[in-house]
């Protein structure tokens, strides 16, 4: 398994820039030049692809009211039947190939979700540069065992999963071909609280699976995000809407264009200040060094005079003896009058 990926032109893993995916998600509301819209905004607020998702709602369920088919527990669409959320949230298809030429057009790689089998050969037959899956199907072993066999590379959600299925996950992608791979932590919550992320994940995932791991993000704002770089995360996937007031089964934990782009600053900025492990003095800081503490005459000292703490101290700026000498110098006596704000240096002290 090799420690990063090459997704289009660009090197994903440690030592790289952090790779920043916008999620389209149902965001478009059914309308491509929406769409398009979208995209084009992801572009400007410094994205580097755009994701979005293949299926149908008859590729993930069926139009049934049973119980166990209608969505409750405290989500955002509580009430209504799985079926009836997929046929409003999901993208034509026909859509995607013209979503992914302005992607393309616009420095954007254009990947997608496939949810099953069919999608995958879509997805193929597109030749995206790599394949996403969702935490949901991440159980779904005969779908990774398809998405590996593609021989792309492959970035997947672990919302909702165990060690073991994280594990059985990485070693079905693993055996089926699959030779390029990133977990990304995900709280299956929507939106997910701060505290539920666990953060600190991310690095025990890397090591222990071996591969890059990045963040799929569902909390409100882009906090969460940048700490989750600078404790490693080498992807971030956020949902992006034109605007939370337009209404759609994403919107609510999606961020604005402006958001995205705060996010990617302070990605951006967080990346370099990371910098690495360094001892060394920087140039602007070397600039400064003459204004820390050193020995001064602090009062005028006739010659033959003793050095003492009255007339002797550690100030700034720093153009005296080092501190350090201040033991050496106390009771020592001055070779010549010394007048007082003089840096003290050895050839004002008797002995020396």
């Amino acid at each position: 398994m090799t420690p990063e990926l090459t997704i289009g032109s660009r090197k994903v893993g440690p030592g790289h820039p952090a790779y920043l995916i916008a999620e389209l998600s149902a965001n478009h509301g059914q309308d491509f030049d929406q769409a398009v819209r979208i995209v084009r905004a992801m572009a400007a607020s410094g994205a580097d692809a755009v994701k979005v998702q293949t299926y149908t709602a008859d590729t993930l369920t069926i139009p049934c009211d049973n119980e166990c088919f209608r969505i409750g527990g405290g989500t955002l669409w509580d009430g209504r039947t799985l079926h009836d959320l997929y046929q409003e949230a999901f993208m034509p298809w026909e859509w995607q190939p013209k979503l992914q030429a302005v992607a393309t057009e616009l420095g954007l790689d254009f990947f997608s979700t496939p949810f099953d089998t069919s999608a995958v050969d879509f997805l193929e037959a597109m030749d995206v540069p790599v394949h996403k899956v969702a935490s949901f199907e991440l159980v779904d072993l005969p779908l990774l065992k398809k998405i590996a066999a593609t021989r792309k590379p492959v970035i997947a959600s672990t919302g909702m999963a165990t060690q073991k299925e994280i594990a059985e996950a990485v070693k079905t992608l693993r055996d089926g071909g699959c030779e390029q791979l990133a977990l990304l932590k995900c709280t299956s919550a929507y939106p997910a609280l701060p505290e539920e992320m666990h953060l600190r994940t991310i690095a025990d995932m890397s090591a222990r699976f071996g591969v890059p791991v990045g963040l799929s993000d569902h909390t409100l704002g882009h906090t969460v995000p940048v700490a989750a770089v600078a404790l490693g995360a080498c992807i971030v996937e956020k949902h992006f809407t034109l605007s939370r007031a337009t209404p759609g089964p994403d919107s609510a934990f999606s961020l604005e264009p402006d958001e995205f782009k705060a996010m990617v600053t302070a990605i951006r900025t967080t990346e370099k200040a990371l910098g690495r492990v360094n001892y060394e003095v920087s140039a602007n800081e070397a600039k400064c060094r003459q204004f820390r503490r050193s020995l001064f005459v602090v009062a005028d000292v006739k010659a033959g005079e003793p050095f003492t703490e009255q007339n002797v101290r550690s100030i700034r700026p720093g153009h005296g003896l080092h501190p350090r000498h201040l033991g050496e110098v106390m009771g020592r006596r001055a070779k010549r009058d010394v007048k007082c704000g003089t840096p003290l240096s050895w050839e004002l002290v008797e002995d020396a």
